[in-house]
């Protein structure tokens, strides 16, 4: 093997191990923070009054690329000895990036968002470390716990949607409650995805099935705030129900790996459909159509990296 392969398959592996296709869907979480935190008006975005407004959330951006790169990598570092025996072909088991390289880019990944954070404001840099610590307790313990597991992913990603709202960060205190849809959406991911080597159990679908009713329910109940708009969320909650519930009935009814990493898979890249349902609501159709271009690009990333 020459130099410049094993260069290629170093990268690759390093690529493998951020999971880029969902770091694009943590990119939507931003953008329905922002919406929500009323840091902009898409009307006024395109006409060129409102550029200022983009540099708080290119730094959020950043933070989140970082926060949930770093974490993405660590979930492989503390599963290595785990991947050996069931899924060797991934990056650390396979050879192509040794542990302590990987425990080198998910440490500065980590570091990258906080201080990206920090630029925002400083309760965006102690949402950041938060994000940072609830993504180490969730890789090195709590995702083996069927109940703490699915609760504290949740909570990393309803914290990443607070990272969004921080931009104005008057509004996190007002706003504190959305981050309970992406915490029940993950919720529900994450305990299906737990059968997705071996198999899992029809109560687990069931319950997955319960909390995305439970989601859909409370995006459309969001209409209850003066400032939400539920006309122009419904035909994006409309095709999150499309994409996921079916995926999921199946995954309910048979319980077996393939169903299931399938189920999963659509369930992770459709957070961004999720996103755009929210952030129509409180940005208008065109914001909620921006955040949903997010979606091809996701779908792409994960035709060329693994998803879960």
């Amino acid at each position: 093997m020459n130099v410049a392969s094993f260069n290629l398959q170093s990268w690759r592996g390093y690529l493998e191990l951020m999971r880029p296709a969902n770091i694009v869907t943590a990119w939507a979480d931003i953008l329905v923070g922002f919406a929500a935190s009323g840091g902009i008006i898409f009307d006024k975005l395109i006409s060129g009054q409102a550029i200022a407004t983009l540099i708080p959330l290119a730094w959020l951006l950043l933070a989140t690329t970082g926060l949930y790169g770093g974490g993405i990598v660590f979930n492989d570092v503390f599963d290595a000895e785990l991947d050996e025996k069931e899924r060797p072909n991934r990056a650390i088991p396979s050879g192509r990036v040794s542990r302590e390289s990987a425990t080198l880019l998910g440490s500065v990944l980590f570091v990258i968002g906080i201080v990206a954070a920090f630029q925002v404001s400083w309760l965006s840099g102690a949402i950041a470390i938060i994000i940072t610590f609830s993504a180490l307790l969730y890789d090195s313990l709590a995702k083996h716990h069927p109940f703490f597991g699915p609760l504290n992913m949740g909570l990393c990603r309803g914290s990443n949607l607070l990272l969004g709202v921080s931009a104005v960060p008057a509004i996190v205190w007002e706003r504190w409650y959305l981050a309970l849809i992406p915490v029940l959406y993950i919720a529900a991911i994450t305990a299906i995805s737990q059968g997705e080597v071996h198999g899992g159990k029809k109560i687990t679908g069931v319950l997955a099935l319960l909390l995305i009713a439970i989601v859909l329910t409370a995006v459309l109940a969001l209409g209850l705030l003066e400032d939400y708009a539920v006309l122009a969320a419904l035909p994006f909650a409309v095709l999150l129900a499309i994409r996921v519930v079916p995926n999921f009935i199946l995954a309910a009814r048979e319980p077996v790996p393939d169903k299931i990493r399938t189920a999963v898979k659509v369930g992770v890249l459709s957070l961004i459909i999720l996103d755009a349902t929210v952030a129509s609501g409180f940005a208008g159709l065109y914001y909620g159509l921006l955040v949903l271009l997010l979606l091809p690009v996701s779908m792409k990333l994960a035709q060329l990296f693994a998803v879960t």
